[in-house]
């Protein structure tokens, strides 16, 4: 038989309370610090946008619940899901030819007899005519300009017409790729994402310090915020930029908010699909909150990070205005998204169609007619210069050490610049003629892939804020 000591049916009770006592705290804490993480990275992620009539929420409902899954599956389309890059081409700013040595750097080419025959025949470009005619011999693919004799009058003329304009088209806001270079191959994006692939440091930041400091509208005595190859990382030096770029002209501070944005977009893609194990095994890749909190945390980018994230969605809001207002190139009977599968191509089209619809349906575009607006000379000259800055930001993309980083690095400016380019082509488009060739206005297959994986991308950066928050509200 045990014996009690006195009191201790009393003081059992007691003791016990006081452990809890000691243990509660620290669920409430836990959950504030939660709370703060979250708070930190979005708290001033809210409301409206600058240089907008939009708002963040507006912006979210409208990608997250509407607009994201579709893209997703129009992305999953054989039509979009091959592009042909040449990445292989020389850096044209400076000597390098370090490229990363890390195995996911590495990009997967498409053989030749994956691709479908209707995205690699050059027989097929502009007419429907011409893409059922099959692909053109090969001693005629060598020769530049070649045409199908095989094809109607009609279709030769408006083939023989686009191939110029391609070559002596000015509203180009990119450096394209040649497609018919040996170096340039076809790509199949769903095996080859964009993730994280260890490729950073002084290389990865000197791609985007060439980007920022020499092609961005400023003084190159102002150094743009947590910049680590400048001097003097401090809050002033943050707040002695942005004032300065709001004192900037609407075109300048579009242009540096698209550049920020993309940035932005790209390290959310970075940090959500991160490689979290690599054994001999597998790879497991996923979520890296730290991650994201140092590249958008408030307190550890010194207030920088809401900034980025806001251009996220300017960025968003340019590239969904420019396909909406591509809507009649597509909707033309006479277009298709042609691989050779004809029931497959319908499907794809109406999907897109729909796509575009919806974002023609959006409440609150941006109004590009606030850009380039006032004395014609003086706009068309800014205009000039704007295209001119984004071009050699197309072309800083083969100077890229890491290949998978170049291809979507190359795939995202073109996508922008494709965008811009619709954007400043409003009566071109307008004045577009049902079928046949429209000589003011052409998009080709490339531009096409670009544009709507680009989006894509954007979009799916604004969904992964979603995933993100949720994450730093249960750390």
């Amino acid at each position: 038989m045990l014996l009690r000591r006195p009191g201790e049916d009393t003081m059992r009770p007691l003791i016990t309370f006081i452990l809890l006592s000691c243990l509660l705290p620290w669920q409430p804490e836990s959950r504030a610090n939660a709370a703060s993480s979250a708070h930190s990275c979005f708290c001033q992620v809210t409301g409206y946008l600058d240089d907008c009539t939009c708002d963040v929420e507006t912006i979210d409902h409208f990608n997250n619940d509407k607009l994201f899954p579709k893209l997703q599956k129009l992305l999953e389309t054989d039509y979009f899901r091959y592009y042909k890059a040449n990445l292989k081409k020389p850096c044209p700013f400076w000597n390098d030819n370090s490229h990363c040595g890390i195995r996911d750097c590495a990009v997967q080419p498409c053989p030749t007899d994956a691709v479908p025959p209707g995205i690699k025949s050059p027989g097929y470009k502009y007419t429907e005519a011409a893409n059922r005619n099959g692909e053109l011999e090969c001693e005629k693919e060598k020769r530049l300009g070649a045409v199908d004799e095989s094809l109607s009058e009609a279709a030769q003329e408006a083939f023989s017409q686009w191939n110029h304009h391609d070559d002596n088209s000015d509203d180009n806001f990119c450096e394209h790729d040649d497609e018919e270079s040996p170096d340039a191959e076809y790509v199949d994006l769903l095996i080859n994402p964009e993730r994280y692939t260890g490729y950073k440091g002084s290389d990865a930041w000197k791609i985007w310090n060439s980007i920022y400091e020499e092609n961005c509208f400023k003084p190159k005595a102002v150094k743009r915020p947590l910049n680590p190859l400048a001097s003097g990382r401090g809050k002033k030096k943050e707040t002695m930029f942005y004032s300065w770029l709001e004192g900037l002209c609407v075109e300048k501070r579009a242009f540096y908010r698209l550049i920020s944005g993309l940035h932005a977009s790209i390290n959310i893609h970075l940090s959500a699909r991160y490689l979290l194990q690599d054994t001999w095994m597998d790879k497991i890749w996923g979520h890296n909150v730290t991650e994201f909190q140092k590249r958008f945390d408030a307190t550890q980018t010194q207030n920088e990070g809401p900034r980025r994230l806001k251009n996220l969605y300017f960025i968003y809001l340019i590239e969904l205005r420019a396909i909406s207002k591509v809507l009649p190139f597509f909707e033309r009977q006479s277009f298709l998204l042609y691989t050779g599968n004809d029931t497959k191509d319908l499907e794809t089209k109406q999907l897109l169609i729909d796509i575009l619809h919806d974002a023609k349906d959006f409440p609150l575009h941006f109004d590009e007619n606030s850009l380039f607006a006032g004395d014609k000379k003086q706009a068309d000259r800014l205009k000039e210069e704007f295209r001119q800055h984004f071009r050699n930001i197309s072309r800083i993309m083969d100077c890229v050490g890491c290949f998978k980083c170049r291809l979507w690095g190359k795939l995202q400016t073109q996508g922008l610049g494709t965008a811009l380019k619709i954007l400043f082509s409003e009566k071109q488009i307008e004045n577009m003629a049902e079928s046949g060739p429209s000589y003011g206005f052409h998009l080709k297959r490339q531009e096409i892939v670009a544009l709507l994986n680009a989006f894509g991308r954007i979009s799916t950066s604004v969904k992964e804020l979603e995933n993100f928050k949720r994450l730093l509200d249960n750390v």
